[in-house]
């Protein structure tokens, strides 16, 4: 859905993992090579992670730096802290790392109907960045509420907000009588306020948080300097 609507303006060449890499976070294959293989529609297809697609696409595969990375559209949201643990942005952060501005694109709802809605709004936004380039690289998460295109109500930049504590562990027996765990659900939207990610789909709006990659946190090097020079 995604690489039809983006063909239509752009021309696109699609790398993706071949199974699904949920929360893959950033991680890279270190411990193997990897394959890339060539599926029978054209698209391309990696044994490894999103991060890894990113990687070798654009430092291996492609003769030429692409003018953007559009990773998505993935099946649920990416809002809070779900980005850090998100393979969808872990993709978009790999271009922006090395230097090609970065789209995250994720579909958020219950059922899941309306893939054509976000990827127009990926159209949309494509084409604004042709028209209004940036001077330095920009890495956008954008969430769209899964309705139809002409329900949206809009479209608001915002700050991440932040889940309550992830749900327990879920403890199962496998058929051969082993201890297995699941991971729990994440946790309901703790800051959700006016301005969140999380308040913008509540209110039907698209939400584009831009977001950086210092983990650096500035407000505690003082702190940090003085406890480190106590006796």
């Amino acid at each position: 859905m995604l690489a039809t609507h983006l063909s239509r303006i752009a021309d696109v060449v699609v790398v993706a993992p071949e199974r699904d890499r949920s929360g893959a976070s950033n991680s890279l294959t270190l411990d193997r090579p990897l394959k890339l293989r060539r599926a029978v529609n054209g698209f391309y297809y990696v044994n490894g992670t999103p991060t890894d697609c990113v990687h070798l696409a654009v430092t291996g595969m492609l003769d030429h730096q692409p003018d953007m990375v559009v990773s998505g559209i993935n099946a649920g949201a990416n809002m809070g802290d779900d980005t850090v643990y998100s393979g969808t942005v872990a993709a978009a952060t790999e271009g922006y790392l090395l230097g090609i501005p970065a789209i995250a694109l994720s579909l958020v709802g219950k059922e899941l109907r309306h893939y054509e809605t976000a990827a127009q709004v990926a159209v949309e936004l494509v084409q604004r960045f042709s028209r209004q380039t940036h001077r330095l690289p920009w890495l956008l998460n954008v969430n769209v509420p899964d309705l139809p295109h002409d329900e949206l109500k809009g479209t608001v930049v915002t700050r991440l907000g932040k889940r309550h504590k992830a749900e327990p562990v879920i403890k199962a027996l496998n058929p051969h009588g082993e201890t297995v765990y699941w991971v729990g659900a994440a946790g309901e939207a703790q800051d959700a306020g006016e301005g969140t990610d999380f308040h913008a789909l509540a209110s039907q709006q698209v939400s584009i948080t831009p977001l950086q990659i210092d983990l650096t946190q500035y407000s505690q090097l003082d702190a940090v300097r003085a406890w480190m020079e106590k006796a």
